[in-house]
């Protein structure tokens, strides 16, 4: 069912991650810092200490998205052969109601008409419900990743001493950037292991 897609390509809105409030020691920002000499500054400011991720190589290696991803697809599966099968319902009524609409009194043929009208509106309030539950669960992912990505690399910056995370992909804006500042494989091992002790430690509470 063509009305029925999951975009979840959208999901780069990781590029808002950021890590700007992290241990800043001096009281003047970047900007002033570029632009005044070490003479006119009254004490010495670190530099801003900056690395990326390749949003894209992150999503197609962490665990937890690609799981999500194939759950949403099984729903989607099952919804659309929920509404092929209700439609297919339909059409089959709509086919024997032309074979035997001729047979008919004009007021039988008024009402059965109406009811096959309602029953095509129900179908298509029915279709679009299905889309909104798919956009529901894609946002809920899109959030859950979010969070996760986010957090964890709050704490990745503080033991790295990071200030700023920023997103590497294509249309991110960044031209370039040295793979000396790419932390993505790092940040991919360690937020596939937190997803993986995570769902042991959920394992074993069910089985409990």
């Amino acid at each position: 069912m063509k009305q029925i897609s999951v975009v979840l390509n959208v999901i780069l809105l990781i590029a808002v991650i950021v890590l700007y409030v992290l241990h800043f020691t001096g009281k003047g920002t970047t900007a002033a810092y570029e632009n005044t000499t070490s003479s006119d500054m009254p004490y010495n400011a670190p530099p801003l200490s900056i690395a990326y991720i390749n949003s894209d190589t992150l999503l197609k290696n962490y665990d937890f998205f690609n799981d999500k991803v194939a759950e949403l697809e099984v729903k989607r599966k099952k919804l659309e052969a929920e509404f092929t099968n209700r439609a297919k319902g339909l059409e089959s009524e709509i086919a024997n109601f032309q074979r035997t609409a001729q047979s008919m009194t004009m007021n039988q043929a008024r009402a059965v008409e109406e009811d096959l009208v309602k029953k095509q509106q129900n179908l298509q309030r029915y279709q679009e419900s299905l889309s909104q539950d798919l956009m529901r669960e894609e946002n809920k992912i899109n959030n859950e990743l979010y969070e996760k990505v986010a957090n964890y690399l709050k704490e990745y910056g503080k033991q790295n001493n990071y200030q700023l995370v920023l997103t590497y992909t294509k249309g991110s804006g960044v031209l370039y950037a040295n793979d000396s500042l790419n932390i993505t494989q790092d940040v991919i091992q360690g937020l596939n292991t937190s997803y993986g002790k995570n769902a042991v430690k959920a394992d074993s509470v069910v089985k409990k």
